[in-house]
C-alpha cells in the first residue's frame, strides 16, 4: 500500500502528526524507559509508533481504520509491535503496568479518558496518559481546583494533569481547524476514592452540573444545614467545588 495515496478520513477525525519537534516533546513527556509497556491509540501511518519502538520494545497499538492495518503490518514486520484492529473504546487494558500514548481523534477525548480511568479497576488503569488533544480541552482539564468542569473532575480524581506544550495546526496533515496541545496525566499513586463509590460520586457530580443557572444546593436538593456542616455557602455553584468538597458531599 502506498501511504501517499491514503487520505485521512474526516469521519474518524484523522490528523496525522508530521512535526518532529512535537514528536520529541510527546516522547519526553511520556518519560519512557526500556522496560515500559506502551499502548498507543491511533497510530495512523506509524510515525509516533516508530519513535516509541526506539525507546521500548513492548508496544501495542490500536487502530480502527482497516486501510491502515496492512500498512502498519508491513512497516513494522521486523519488530515486536502488536497491532489491535479495533475501537479503542472497546479495548480491554492489561492488568500489568503500562503507559498510554496517543494522538487521538478529538471527538473521543472524553470517552477515551473515561474508558481508561473511570471504567477500569485500579489494576487496569495506565501509569500515565500522554495525549494530543484540542488545546481548549487541555486548558479546561488543567484548570485549578475550584474551577473544574465535569471533564476536569474526571481527570483530577485519578491523576494530575499538565499542559506540556501547545501545538499549531501546521504540525499535522491535514491541518485541523483548532490549536492542539500535549496533555500529560500522571496517575495518583493512591486512589482518592474507593472504586465501588465511583458510580455514586459521578452521579452526584452530574446532578450538580445538571442545571448551570441553578445553585448547587438546588441541583442536589440539599438543605442549608447540610451545606453549613460542610462549610459551603448556599450560593456555591458546582464549578467552584474542590475535589475534597465533592468527597465531603459524597459522605
Amino acid at each position: 500500500m502506498n501511504p501517499v495515496k491514503l487520505h485521512p478520513k474526516k469521519s474518524l477525525g484523522q490528523n496525522f502528526l508530521t512535526h518532529k519537534g512535537t514528536l520529541h516533546k510527546i516522547l519526553n513527556a511520556a518519560d519512557l524507559q526500556p522496560t515500559d509497556h506502551v499502548i498507543e491509540i491511533g497510530p495512523g501511518k506509524g510515525v509516533l509508533t516508530a519513535a516509541l519502538l526506539e525507546h521500548t520494545k513492548q508496544v501495542e497499538t490500536i487502530e480502527l481504520d482497516d486501510r491502515l492495518i496492512p500498512l502498519l503490518t508491513e512497516k513494522f514486520a521486523n519488530t515486536d509491535l502488536k497491532i489491535h484492529h479495533q475501537d479503542a473504546l472497546t479495548f480491554d487494558p492489561p492488568n500489568t503496568p503500562y503507559k498510554l500514548v496517543a494522538n487521538i481523534p478529538y471527538y473521543i477525548t472524553s470517552p477515551l479518558i473515561n474508558h481508561f480511568l473511570r471504567e477500569q479497576p485500579p489494576e487496569k488503569r495506565p501509569q500515565s496518559l500522554t495525549l494530543l488533544v484540542q488545546k481548549e480541552v487541555a486548558q479546561k482539564i488543567c484548570s485549578k481546583p475550584g474551577k473544574l468542569s465535569v471533564l476536569a473532575l474526571q481527570v483530577h480524581f485519578f491523576g494530575t494533569p499538565k499542559l506540556i506544550a501547545k501545538v499549531p495546526p501546521s504540525h499535522f496533515s491535514p491541518a485541523p481547524k483548532v490549536d492542539s496541545a500535549i496533555l500529560q496525566i500522571n496517575l495518583h499513586r493512591k486512589s482518592l476514592i474507593k472504586n465501588s463509590d465511583l458510580t455514586k460520586l459521578f452521579e452526584l457530580i452530574h446532578r450538580g452540573f445538571a442545571h448551570k443557572r441553578k445553585k448547587l444546593i438546588r441541583n442536589l436538593n440539599a438543605t442549608s444545614e447540610q451545606f453549613a456542616k460542610l462549610n459551603l455557602s448556599e450560593n456555591t455553584r458546582a464549578e467552584e467545588l474542590t475535589i475534597q468538597d465533592w468527597l465531603n458531599l459524597l459522605d
